[in-house]
């Protein structure tokens, strides 16, 4: 029987199967709500995964700093109950985004102040986030890995409206179709989604693109037994529009560091022992030079430059084909440098998890139709804000492409500097500010009257002269509690 003859939203078996696409933290976020949805999910993944913690070739991104922001945290021990002690008992740590965070701003030679604000999260190596939510995941029975495995097409129903199903190459095996009731593309960046709905006669999405040629370079390092900070992390963020480089130390499990140092505007660290070195020393602040090199390196320097923003409109396509998602960074890609990725992703999820609901209520178990059209429309509105705050950040370089501030935008630039100036003063706007950036609040909670007030007495405070500070603080970390 050809799965194929069947007409969108009927299925030819009694078991309901959903493919996703990619075995990345999209591909098992997407992977995870199905388990609610469909009997059988197959995860197809090109790479072997790791049966421990480890580096693939399918994430190169992984050797480098990855932040789970507090909402994203939130979501992710809500999918999997527990997944934060399994965690911790890995080596992760739990940090408080201002308390454990020594943070000097674009905008100000200070440090921000640090207290205890309840705002936490967990921290660890991308691998071990990967790792331990895959090993999660399988303790949902309905669901498969398909490993070393690749998706060369699409497969479409007979009257061209739905999609069937998937051709897969695995390994050096002959290719093998897979039918399903839905396909989940969370294959990345460099989803070949655009060229597979092209194949079969649909339009493209066109695609926004904004980039500042951000790049990175990062080294893993055993934290010093002499250096006992009373930071976790460490962030000296680059300064527009004359200051590109930033760094970063990011504590990991096994009491260990990573170091990545950020270029924008193609001022690229090198990944040669002494550029990179001399790369951390020429930092605003000698604060990393200073602590990295009382520790132990334990790995090479790696580099990374895929950074462009990127936004597919899958969501104005005036035709979709039916049983068809696209999820995660397939769709919306951002600068890495702001951690937004994940906690995207997470957000996909619950938009994926409010569809099918809504699917199931209205239409059944098994029939999909009108299904992508609407979770593309909702998912473009949950990646508005993100992509606002990456592009809107990126703008600020002479040397970025793609796009300009306009008038309004600019005007959003110099109230969000001045509202940073204030955070360095004022607890309040830097709790607030802090909870915008981990998504747990929207950006307008920076425009709230009561901010605006205080934004409004740093800048009269300053206009009839406030005491400057002494420019050698910037090389020293104030401990906590001190203003």
């Amino acid at each position: 029987m050809d799965f194929r003859n069947f007409p969108a939203g009927n299925s030819p078996i009694e078991e309901t199967h959903a493919v996703v696409i990619g075995g990345s933290i999209a591909g098992l976020l997407a992977g995870r709500i199905l388990t609610d949805y469909f009997d059988k999910i197959t995860i197809i993944e090109r790479d072997l995964l790791p049966q421990e913690p480890q580096h693939r070739l399918g994430v190169p991104q992984s050797y480098h700093v990855h932040s789970l922001l507090t909402r994203g945290h939130r979501i992710l021990e809500q999918l999997f109950p527990g997944l934060t002690v399994s965690l911790m008992e890995q080596g992760a740590l739990e940090i408080d985004w201002i308390a454990d965070l020594a943070w000097l701003m674009s905008v100000s030679d200070r440090w921000t102040p640090r207290f205890h604000s309840g705002i936490t999260t967990c921290l660890c190596s991308r691998n071990l986030l990967e790792f331990t939510i895959r090993r999660h995941l399988t303790k949902f029975n309905q669901v498969d890995f398909l490993e070393t495995a690749s998706v060369t097409e699409l497969l479409i129903n007979s009257n061209q409206a739905a999609i069937a199903g998937v051709k897969v190459k695995i390994a050096n095996q002959a290719p093998i179709e897979l039918a399903a009731q839905l396909v989940v593309d969370a294959s990345g960046r460099n989803s070949f989604a655009p060229k597979w709905l092209a194949a079969l006669g649909y339009e493209m999405p066109c695609e926004t693109r904004i980039h500042s040629f951000l790049g990175y370079a990062s080294r893993l390092y055993q934290r010093s037994e002499q250096e006992a900070p009373d930071w976790q992390l460490l962030y000296v963020m680059p300064s527009p529009p004359n200051n590109p480089r930033g760094g970063m130390i990011f504590p990991v499990e096994s009491d260990r560091w990573i170091l990545t140092l950020a270029g924008m505007g193609k001022d690229y660290p090198p990944t040669e022992e002494t550029g990179f070195l001399e790369f951390a020393r020429s930092l605003r602040s000698e604060v990393v030079y200073q602590t990295i090199t009382k520790a132990k390196p334990l790995s090479s320097i790696y580099g990374y430059r895929n950074t462009e923003n990127r936004l597919r409109h899958y969501e104005k396509l005036k035709r979709m084909p039916e049983n068809f998602l696209i999820f995660g960074d397939a769709v919306c890609s951002l600068t890495p440098i702001y951690g937004q990725g994940m906690t995207v992703a997470a957000l996909n999820a619950l938009t994926l998890d409010n569809c099918l609901k809504q699917q199931q209520q209205n239409m059944g178990k098994v029939n999909m139709r009108g299904l992508s059209r609407r979770f593309q429309k909702q998912i473009a509105q949950v990646n508005k804000t993100p992509w606002l705050v990456s592009t809107s950040y990126d703008l600020r370089w002479k040397t970025t492409i793609g796009g300009q501030p306009n008038t309004i935008t600019q005007l959003i630039q110099k109230y969000l500097d001045q509202v940073m100036k204030t955070a360095v003063e004022n607890n309040t706007v830097h709790k607030t500010l802090i909870e915008v950036m981990t998504m747990l609040k929207p950006p307008m909670a920076l425009f709230a009257p009561s901010i605006l007030l205080k934004v409004g007495q740093y800048q009269l405070q300053s206009l009839v002269g406030r005491k400057t500070t002494d420019d050698n603080l910037i090389h020293h970390i104030p401990p906590m509690g001190s203003t």
